[in-house]
C-alpha cells in the first residue's frame, strides 16, 4: 500500500521517492519563504540519509524567493527554534520526520517565535503553497547561504543555567545513551559529560540508519537495558532520531514508560524551579496528573500536537507541561519539546532526592497505558468517530480531539493521527487486561467503518 503524503499541523511528511521528493521540498520551502517574508530562515536536520538532499532542496527553495538559509545543520528539533529566536530569523525548517521509520522525512515549519505553526497559520501557510505564484528573485538577488557555528551551544547553556549542574555533578552519575542514531549520536555524550556524567552509548552512529524503532517505546529499548545493567549505571536514556523526545530506563534495566518522562519532570520542576498549573494531552497518562495535583497544580488537557500544548502552557503561565510519548517542554528554557531539558530535570531530580530511578518510579501511582494505531484511509477516520461517539455517547465523553471517553478508573482516546495515516488508539486502567479489553472494544466498534469484521 503506497503512503499517503501528511501536511497538517505537524508538518509535510511521506516516503522519500514516493510522495516526499525534493521538488516538494523546494516547492514547500519557497511558500514558506512568501508567506514569513525575505529575511532569514534557519535550517537544521536530523542523521536520515535524505536529509543533506532534502537540505539542498529547501536552502534553494528558499533562495528563490529572497529568503537567506542560515544552516544549523545535524542538530535536535529543539535547537531550531532556539535559534530562530536567538538570531532573530523569520522562521526556521527542521527537516525531519521524528519518530517515522527511516524511509520518511518530513519539513516542520516554525515562526519567528521559534514555534511550530498553528492550525489557523499553518492553514494560511499550505493556501500560498496550493496558490503557487511566487515572486522569484533574479540571480544578482539571491541571498548567501550561512552556516550557524555552533549551533547547540545556546540551547545547552539554557539547560545548564535551569538545572542545578554543580549537583548532578557532585554525584557522578553513569548514564547509558540510546541515541537512535539520530542527532543524539553527535550531540548527546558531550552535553552529559559536561553534567560530570561518565556516558556509554549504544546506537551512536549518526547515519540515520536506525538500528532499532523510531519510537522510544518500552518494547524498542532491549539493547539499552542491556547496557545499563552491564555496565551498572544508574539510568538509561533513549531518544528519538530528533532528539525532542526521551523514554528513561531505571537502574534495573527496566524501562519506565514515556509518560514518566514527563512525571518525573514535572515533579522536579514544581518542587525545585517554580510552581504553576500544568497542561498536558489528552493521552497523557494520568500519572502526571497525580504528580502535579499532589503538589497543588491545576492541570489542563489539550488537543494532541506540540503546539497546542504550547499555547495553552504559555496562556496559563506553566512553568512545566508536556505531551505523554516523552515530550517534556519547560518555557524558560524553550517553550517546545526537548530531550536534552528533559535529562537534566531526571539527573537533578535524582541528585536532589539521593534515590535511585526505581525508587522514584515507586512513589508515582501506577497505571496500565498502552496505544495502538490502526491503518486507515482518510475518508474512513470520520465515520469510524461516530461510531465511537455513539457506542459511548452515555458516558463521559470529550470531543475536543478525536473521541475521549473517561470513566471511573479509566480512559480511552481515539483520534488521527497528525503524522501518519492512522487512527492512534490509546487506554489507560489500573490493570494491563483491563487497558487491553479497553482497546480491543475500541477496534470492534469502529471496525465496520474501516472495511472489515469486528473480532
Amino acid at each position: 500500500m503506497k503512503e499517503f503524503l501528511k501536511v497538517g499541523i505537524s508538518g509535510v511528511r511521506g516516503v522519500v521517492g514516493e510522495t516526499f521528493t525534493p521538488q516538494l521540498a523546494a516547492s514547500f520551502a519557497r511558500a514558506f519563504g512568501v508567506f514569513v517574508g525575505r529575511g532569514s530562515v534557519v535550517v537544521g536536520r536530523d542523521t536520515r540519509p535524505s536529509g543533506d538532499m532534502i537540505e539542498r532542496a529547501v536552502t534553494a527553495g528558499l533562495q528563490s524567493v529572497g529568503c537567506q538559509p542560515l544552516l544549523a545543520g545535524v542538530v535536535p528539533t529543539p535547537t531550531v527554534g532556539i535559534l530562530v529566536r536567538d538570531l532573530a530569523a523569520r522562521g526556521g525548517i527542521a527537516i525531519t520526520a521524528s519518530h517515522n521509520p527511516a524511509p520518511w522525512n518530513a519539513l516542520k515549519f516554525m515562526g519567528r517565535d521559534g514555534l511550530f505553526l498553528d492550525r489557523t497559520r499553518a492553514e494560511e501557510f499550505f493556501d500560498i503553497y496550493h496558490q503557487g505564484r511566487f515572486d522569484l528573485v533574479p540571480e544578482e538577488g539571491l541571498p548567501l547561504v550561512e552556516t550557524i557555528p555552533d549551533p547547540t551551544g545556546a540551547h545547552f547553556r539554557r539547560v545548564n543555567d535551569y538545572v542545578d549542574a554543580a549537583a548532578i555533578r557532585r554525584r557522578g552519575f553513569r548514564v547509558a545513551v540510546d541515541a537512535c542514531n539520530g542527532v543524539g549520536a553527535v550531540h548527546t555524550r558531550r552535553f552529559l559529560e559536561a553534567l560530570g556524567c561518565t556516558v556509554t552509548q549504544c546506537h551512536d552512529a549518526p547515519t540515520g540508519i536506525f538500528e532499532r524503532e523510531a519510537e522510544p517505546l518500552p518494547e524498542h529499548l532491549g539493547t539499552l537495558a542491556a547496557l545499563v545493567t552491564a555496565h551498572s549505571c544508574d539510568v538509561g536514556f533513549a531518544q528519538d532520531p530528533d532528539g525532542d523526545r526521551l523514554a528513561v530506563v531505571d537502574e534495573l534495566g527496566r524501562p519506565i514508560g514515556e509518560d514518566l518522562t514527563v512525571a518525573l519532570a514535572v515533579q522536579d520542576v514544581l518542587d525545585y524551579h517554580a510552581r504553576g498549573p500544568v497542561a498536558i494531552h489528552l493521552s497523557t497518562s494520568r500519572a502526571v496528573q497525580d504528580v502535579a495535583e499532589k503538589r497543588g497544580a491545576a492541570v489542563t488537557r489539550t488537543r494532541i500536537g506540540e503546539i497546542n500544548v504550547v499555547q495553552t502552557m504559555l496562556a496559563l503561565g506553566a512553568p512545566v507541561g508536556g505531551e505523554g510519548n516523552g515530550g517534556v517542554i519547560v518555557p524558560a528554557v524553550h517553550p517546545g519539546r526537548d530531550s536534552y531539558i528533559a535529562m537534566a530535570l531526571v539527573l537533578e531530580l535524582l541528585a536532589k532526592e539521593g534515590r535511585t530511578v526505581s525508587q522514584m518510579r515507586d512513589t508515582i501511582p501506577s497505571y496500565a497505558l498502552l496505544k495502538d494505531k490502526i491503518r486507515a484511509r482518510p475518508e474512513q477516520i470520520p465515520e469510524a468517530l461516530r461510531l465511537l461517539r455513539r457506542h459511548y455517547e452515555k458516558g463521559k465523553i470529550n470531543l475536543l480531539d478525536g473521541v475521549f471517553v473517561e470513566f471511573a478508573d479509566a480512559w480511552v482516546h481515539a483520534r488521527p493521527s497528525n503524522t501518519e495515516p492512522v487512527i492512534r488508539v490509546s487506554a489507560e486502567a489500573p490493570t494491563r487486561e483491563a487497558a487491553a479489553r479497553l482497546l480491543q472494544e475500541t477496534h470492534a466498534v469502529i471496525a465496520p467503518a474501516l472495511g472489515f469484521k469486528p473480532v
